[in-house]
């Protein structure tokens, strides 16, 4: 059984899915490979508080590292590299090319790249800190303008407050 909430963030309304009560999805606005509304399940605010209370400590940059239950829902391929991705330290940023490295794989960095561009849970698995091998940004479901927002308040560097 699938529920979900909307929350306000400061990237703007972020839906929360969960799959039994356990967190499978994070969906910004407008995010590439987000998918259709009705396969969010019903509403319902109830299994999400301490998903909202750990995106709020993180938004106060209270909170550096998430201990949510998570359902990540993909190829086995998929999973791993979601897995991967929440090891990068909090304000760190880490290439395509180190992350296919890291699975055991360096000529793999363009499928971890798709792999990340599909993750379900943006913010707290952290694919917003992957970066093309010369430092710049590249692709990001939420936009690259999110994704810059994000490195930079991970940084302390935001231009805005929280």
């Amino acid at each position: 059984m699938k529920q979900h909430t909307v929350i306000d963030s400061p990237y703007g309304p972020l839906t929360l899915v969960a799959e039994d009560g356990v967190l499978c999805g994070l969906y910004m606005t407008d995010q590439r490979h987000r998918p259709p509304e009705e396969s969010f399940g019903t509403p319902d605010e109830t299994p999400f508080a301490e998903a909202e209370e750990q995106l709020e400590a993180y938004f106060a940059g209270e909170l550096k590292e998430f201990t949510l239950e998570l359902r990540l829902n993909g190829t086995p391929f998929q999973r791993r590299v979601w897995d991967r991705l929440r090891t990068i330290p909090y304000g760190e940023r880490c290439t395509y090319g180190e992350l296919a490295a890291a699975l055991g794989n360096p000529a793999a960095s363009r499928a971890v790249g798709l792999a990340n561009g599909k993750n379900p849970i943006g913010i707290i698995v952290p694919c917003h800190r992957v970066v093309g091998a010369d430092g710049s940004l590249t692709g990001y479901g939420g936009g690259l303008e999110r994704k810059q927002r994000l490195l930079d308040f991970e940084t302390g560097t935001a231009l805005f407050a929280v």
